[in-house]
């Protein structure tokens, strides 16, 4: 189902993961809304990449799912309020949070998490928190602004 001119529900509920492991991982009619407001906010950063091409890797995520894959239990996944993205017709997941921190309004998280961009939104008042994901030994470490 086409969400807007360039995002489905399908891009943002795919999930290799949970395909492999045989969850369901069906957005809920009620999360529709989230799905529908983070796929506006994805036309805006596809906007700012010169409209090239986005490949989300992982959109919404079910309770399951994201338990399985070691995610926050507050995780914006969950509420199909984030996306993790890459678009290398525009250039490094570096160069795209770069631009995004600098010219994208109305967002929660930004994070440079290495191979990818992390874009997280919420339902109140966005922070406009910009951080760097690090993985020594394969758990996550923050720090704020975009930091190689």
């Amino acid at each position: 189902m086409k969400l807007t001119d360039h995002f489905t529900v399908e891009e943002f509920s795919n999930s290799p993961t949970a395909t492999r492991h045989g969850i369901d991982n069906a957005i809920t009619q009620e999360l529709m809304h989230n799905v529908f407001l983070t796929a506006m906010k994805m036309e805006e950063v596809r906007e700012l990449l010169n409209s090239r091409p986005i490949i989300i890797s992982s959109g919404y995520r079910g309770p399951e799912l994201n338990k399985l894959i070691g995610g926050s239990a507050q995780s914006a996944h969950m509420r199909a309020l984030a996306c993790d993205f890459i678009c290398p017709e525009y250039g490094t997941p570096l160069q795209i949070a770069t631009i995004l921190a600098g010219a994208l309004p109305g967002f929660d998280q930004l994070i440079w998490e290495g191979t990818w961009v992390h874009l997280g939104l919420r339902e109140s008042t966005p922070r406009r928190e910009v951080l760097t994901a690090k993985f020594p030994n394969g758990k996550a470490v923050y720090s704020s602004g975009l930091t190689e």
